[in-house]
């Protein structure tokens, strides 16, 4: 990269910003800091090679008069010498400069820097790894921001509910009653949860949850959160039945992140049963996984939705969630070594099915 394409500003540089900008400016001067020591180092080394050489031809010469004609050629090494290390340098200086350059800019901030990838293959080989390396950090930044904007965006919705409800009751305008504070009471309760679901979601996505692992009987995980759902499915009038095919291995989980998959799958899929219906709950084992699978008779999922329903925040037709849910249940169960799918069923219906690796 050569200081010149520094002189002018690119024509997609805004209007009236100064150029270089100042980083730009560090990173080159560091660059050429960098060559300038390794073409010092290159020329002490080329120094005592010619020396070296010379002196060997010398003695060579010397001991057989017919290497006389040899010695009087002694400082073509010289030349020959210095040729051979613009070369190297060259060939290895400047694309070693380039990602040594290109790394300060990466440590001041700028993670869209990319180095070209020329040289030997070695130096290819860690261009290569760079600019990976720094496509991943720009995502990165790119997903933290867009974390950022939704956590602002759904903090918004129930903190604005709670502000205007006591309001309202400050200006008089709704009764200072029982009512009105289990309102109140209810929108902090729906507050605390999606600030426990981003938490959750958070450490999740950064590699940081703390799993208790430990071996797990799947049939009994499922019979005792089924259970703990039950009144829930009773106030919507859906019924939740458990099946388990044959021998189901024991499985090295955290019961408890488990169990939040769980509960995140049946409060899908009886919220989105007609009344009446039956929510299925099944387990069985194949060679590699135990598959678990939460089915329901519901309206199922739209096709453009289908691709979604696990992304952060999306929230199909009619729903009434934090969008939330399924993106945890999906890192949850990722975080376990398994994966989970959605599907329309035949006949109507959803089936949410993840895996869960057997113990070895």
């Amino acid at each position: 990269m050569r200081s010149g394409r520094f002189h002018r500003a690119p024509p997609w540089w805004p209007e009236g910003e100064s150029w270089p900008p100042p980083h730009h400016t560090r990173w080159h001067r560091r660059r050429r800091r960098f060559l300038a020591r390794v073409a010092l180092a290159g020329i002490l080394v080329v120094s005592l090679s010619a020396y070296g050489a010379i002196a060997l031809i010398r003695t060579v010469a010397g001991a057989d008069s017919s290497l006389a004609a040899i010695g009087s050629l002694e400082w073509l090494a010289i030349p020959l010498l210095v040729v051979g290390f613009a070369v190297v340098m060259r060939l290895v200086g400047r694309p070693l400069g380039e990602v040594v350059g290109a790394a300060e800019r990466v440590a001041s901030g700028d993670f869209a820097v990319r180095v070209p990838e020329h040289g030997p293959p070695s130096l290819r080989s860690v261009a290569s790894a760079f600019n990976s390396m720094t496509t991943r950090l720009e995502e990165q930044q790119r997903a933290r921001r867009d974390l950022m904007a939704d956590i602002a965006h759904e903090l918004r919705t129930p903190l604005s509910v709670m502000q205007g409800r006591l309001e309202g009751m400050l200006d008089g305008v709704y009764p200072r009653d029982e009512h009105q504070m289990a309102q109140v009471l209810e929108d902090t309760r729906t507050l605390s949860r999606l600030v426990e679901d981003l938490r959750t979601l958070a450490h999740s996505e950064s590699g940081t949850l703390n799993l208790v692992k430990e071996p797990t009987d799947v049939h009994g995980l499922l019979n005792e959160t089924v259970s703990a759902f039950q009144p829930e499915a009773r106030v919507h009038d859906v019924r939740v039945e458990t099946t388990v095919a044959g021998e189901v291995p024991t499985v090295d989980v955290d019961a408890l992140r488990i169990r939040e998959v769980l509960m995140n799958l049946l409060a899908n899929a009886v919220r989105h049963s007609p009344k009446g219906a039956v929510v299925e709950v099944s387990a069985a084992a194949n060679p590699r996984d135990v598959v678990v699978r939460v089915a329901d008779r519901g309206p199922g999922i739209a096709p453009d939705d289908l691709p979604h329903v696990f992304d952060r925040f999306y929230k199909g037709n009619g729903s009434m969630g934090s969008g939330l849910g399924l993106t945890i249940a999906r890192n949850l169960v990722a975080a376990h070594g398994g994966a989970i799918v959605a599907r329309t069923r035949a006949g109507g219906g959803t089936v949410l099915e993840f895996t869960l690796p057997r113990m070895a």
